[in-house]
């Protein structure tokens, strides 16, 4: 077994317009989370769900970060081959389908956008490596493609 990593967040309600839950109308989704040590991430739920357009919902930050461990992978896998990165931009895409009282994603598309100096045969190779390696990818049970272009 590898090394174990633990982390925590605290997730704090602020949408309580002083009735509670008392109807799915009488409060907001309004939360905050705080990391130890961090700035305060405003979050809601997505518009579509009664949420805050201004604040983070958690299907967009579950995008970004899915999209991110990639990023990350890649860079050091392209410090480690010799390749260099200059720019790294990535327009990342998800779907989520209702069903019922829930819903999932189905899948996301990662489209990558990197300015390199090296062999472009072993970055576009790096970014299935990436994908391998991501914890996140490793975590969730739908296809997430990679559309990257290198310049």
């Amino acid at each position: 077994m590898g090394r174990e990593h633990h982390y925590s967040a605290s997730v704090l309600w602020t949408g309580n317009t002083g009735d509670g839950t008392r109807s799915y109308t009488s409060y907001e989704r309004a939360y905050d989370v705080h990391i130890p040590g961090k700035p305060i991430i405003p979050g809601s739920s997505d518009p579509a769900f009664r949420g805050d357009p201004s604040r983070y919902n958690p299907e967009e930050l579950f995008l970004a970060a899915l999209s991110s461990c990639h990023m990350l992978w890649y860079l050091h896998l392209c410090s480690d081959a010799g390749i260099i990165v200059n720019r790294y931009e990535d327009r990342a895409e998800g779907t989520m389908i209702e069903s019922g009282a829930g819903g999932r994603f189905t899948k996301i598309i990662l489209h990558p956008s990197v300015t390199i100096v090296g062999s472009r045969e072993r970055a576009h190779e790096l970014h299935e490596k990436a994908h391998e390696l991501c914890f996140l990818a490793n975590s969730v049970n739908f296809p997430i493609e990679i559309e990257a272009v290198l310049t």
